[in-house]
């Protein structure tokens, strides 16, 4: 199939947006080698790193399709490139927390690596002015994310359905996987809400699980030093792995 690039529609902190060409229903979406914190406080970057999330972000999206959980990726393109389905982006971000960790820890004066009893699912209104403000169900039909209380609880399961794949998916590579946010958007052909955007260290805490060395973004976040090479060794084991059976 050819993809061919069209205009440029939009720029974030981690990707660019381009049209394809003959293909309306269709977005590319550009990976960036660069990396934000603290809702683009704190800003780097390193060489391959739109490769490494592109090549992850596949791999998951593989993955989970064959649990039953659609996304809208289509295919892969070029070095850092995906084409995926043009969705109308639900604005809030699901965040699921297997362990307590950073901002959530210190918040409720809980030692950082605490697990919890059942995972925990969150809201949070995707608005960078407002630096992606924690909202309550009420809220977010307030706001309007969704339109009903149902759609709300679907993306509840839809979120609990993923943490549950997720989960094997970086067992099986020695990474436990602490927690993430997702984002899901509405196909315009029949209303269907599917997983969207990435899942990479950039939106996961990933902990190695013998060492307990933090194989993700809060190397960069908290200046731990070696942010290409966690991401290279998470991509590698990831490649070795499921390749060639997703």
């Amino acid at each position: 199939m050819d993809y061919r690039r069209g205009e440029m529609i939009y720029e974030g902190k981690a990707k660019r947006l381009y049209r394809v060409q003959d293909h309306p229903e269709w977005i590319l979406q550009e990976f960036k080698d660069s990396l934000t914190a603290f809702n683009a406080l704190k800003k780097g970057e390193f060489e391959n790193k739109g490769r490494i999330n592109r090549d992850i972000t596949s791999l998951v999206f593989r993955f989970l399709k064959g649990k039953g959980i659609p996304s809208h990726r289509v295919a892969d393109v070029g070095a850092n490139e995906m084409v995926t389905e043009k969705l109308e982006m639900l604005k809030v971000e699901v965040v699921v927390r297997n362990v307590l960790a950073g901002s959530t820890a210190k918040k409720f004066a809980i030692e950082e690596g605490t697990p919890l009893e059942k995972p925990l699912t969150e809201f949070y209104y995707k608005e960078d002015k407002l630096a992606d403000p924690f909202i309550s169900d009420e809220q977010a039909l307030m706001l309007k994310v969704v339109n009903t209380q149902g759609e709300l609880d679907q993306l509840k399961r839809l979120a609990l359905e993923v943490n549950k794949g997720l989960i094997e998916f970086f067992e099986s590579v020695g990474l436990k996987l602490v927690d993430f946010k997702i984002e899901f958007g509405r196909r315009a052909s029949d209303g269907a809400i599917v997983l969207a955007d990435e899942i990479t260290p950039d939106s996961c805490r990933l902990w190695d699980k013998k060492t307990g060395e933090k194989m993700d973004k809060d190397r960069f976040r908290r200046d731990l030093g070696n942010v290409k090479e966690t991401y290279e060794e998470v991509c590698e084991r990831l490649r070795q792995t499921w390749e060639k059976k997703v």
